[in-house]
């Protein structure tokens, strides 16, 4: 098993290991659509999510990631709207996993990675599986392939790892 050792802005001196080959063995109810260097390269939360600890993850994921180097720009997301919501608000709701402080992502990138923690990976991917409910919303009100129809859930749930491109 490898050991990863993260010294960011959020994390210092934490670690984990990763128990699988990286991209493979997910959860039999877990199958995103995106891979995380997919959705950085398509433009996701404004550019700014991990910045500060690239060094944590595959140096090939960022060459063509849409990223900022100063604050969140929605014109980086993929459907240049903001689909959102600030980590207060996250914290708030009970949603943030101590090991995991940026969130859903963060634990995703980790997860792909090879990490397993799996009382957490549960949660996360029933958490996952919850965002279909958007894919119902624009199936029912836009036209297959009108990508300018209902932007925000369609970024939304490219944050989340579904490809709207699709529906």
């Amino acid at each position: 098993m490898k050991k990863v050792v993260v010294n960011d802005k959020m994390q210092n001196g934490y670690f984990y290991f990763l128990s699988e080959i990286p991209g493979s063995n997910f959860h039999k109810e877990f199958s995103p659509e995106l891979t995380p260097k997919e959705m950085l390269n398509m433009g996701v939360f404004g550019g700014k999510y991990i910045n500060d600890c690239q060094s944590e993850y595959p140096k090939n994921w960022f060459i063509n990631a849409r990223t900022s180097n100063f604050q969140k720009d929605v014109n980086l997301n993929f459907y240049k709207v903001n689909a959102s919501l600030p980590l207060s608000v996250w914290k708030e709701k009970g949603w943030i996993y101590k090991d995991d402080p940026r969130g859903w992502f963060q634990w995703y990138c980790r997860y792909f990675m090879g990490r397993r923690i799996p009382e957490e990976d549960l949660r996360q991917i029933k958490r996952w599986k919850a965002m279909k409910r958007h894919i119902g919303a624009i199936k029912k009100n836009c036209q297959l392939g009108d990508l300018n129809c209902r932007k925000k859930q369609r970024q939304a749930l490219l944050h989340w790892a579904y490809d709207s491109r699709k529906i």
